[in-house]
């Protein structure tokens, strides 16, 4: 489970109701049923209108991808790749075929066995980039329905704030009830505006870094099929995909190698 997305959420929430009640405010005051249904219904109802149902369907898996999704592995990706390319030199790229079926990821899979089967290079390339273009165009219609919703929440905390002002000046001549009827209905706003920038956008912005991560991923997964098919130098084709990592994660992953090159020295001599 990603922590983060969930640890986010409660913090955001919990320190809003937190500085509200240390300014002598209740929390009782903070729920309102009617505000919740007109903004939460609203945003809904209006972000089902704004997609069609093929693509609504893909909420619940990108809800569990923004709460429970983990970020691929790039540094055992490269490891894989760089004992592929070991193989591969040493036994042949056909050796590779018995490896197809072990690789529960279809872009992999699907990588290797094109090499295995003697597809083009240049085809090979062309497939898999053409693969990453159309999962990116997924990923991003996923995070627009968040986005979506996240622009209509707002507007649909106004209206609620603006019906409720409507059922205050129905009410002018009852003068001590125009205090709780004011603050109810600004509860709305409060439910349109929190739930845009608490829930809805930061999912988007979740899914969207998720997806960065993946087709970093995928990108680099096309380098190294090309590079094995092409018959380069395994450490050269490690040294090739690290640059796809961060400093920091370049700088351990280049560790253990390093280590074992130090290590292989020491026997010679």
């Amino acid at each position: 489970m990603d922590f983060t997305t969930l640890a986010g959420l409660l913090l955001g929430l919990a320190s809003l109701i937190i500085a509200f009640v240390m300014e002598g405010g209740s929390v009782a005051a903070l729920l309102g049923l009617s505000a919740a249904i007109i903004v939460l219904g609203g945003t809904v109802g209006a972000t089902v209108v704004s997609f069609p149902m093929a693509q609504l369907k893909s909420v619940g898996p990108l809800l569990r991808i923004a709460f429970l999704g983990k970020s691929p592995d790039a540094r055992s990706t490269i490891d894989e790749l760089a004992e592929l390319a070991t193989l591969a030199r040493r036994e042949g790229i056909l050796s590779l075929e018995e490896r197809v079926e072990q690789y529960d990821d279809p872009f992999f899979r699907n990588g290797v066995q094109m090499i295995v089967d003697g597809v083009d290079p240049e085809l090979v390339r062309n497939v898999l980039e053409t693969d990453i273009q159309f999962v990116e165009s997924r990923h991003e219609a996923g995070a627009a329905i968040f986005e979506a919703a996240g622009g209509f929440a707002p507007t649909m905390g106004i209206i609620g704030t603006v019906m409720g002002l409507i059922h205050v000046l129905g009410n002018l001549s009852n003068v001590s009830k125009l205090g709780p009827l004011i603050a109810t209905a600004f509860i709305a706003t409060l439910y349109g505006v929190g739930s845009a920038n608490l829930i809805w956008l930061p999912i988007a912005s979740k899914l969207k870094q998720r997806s960065k991560e993946e087709l970093l991923v995928k990108e680099l997964i096309t380098e190294g099929i090309v590079s094995i098919q092409a018959g380069e130098n395994p450490l050269i084709l490690r040294q090739k995909l690290l640059v796809f990592l961060a400093p920091r994660a370049r700088a351990a992953a280049e560790r253990p190698v390093q280590q074992r090159v130090e290590g292989g020295a020491e026997n010679d001599a």
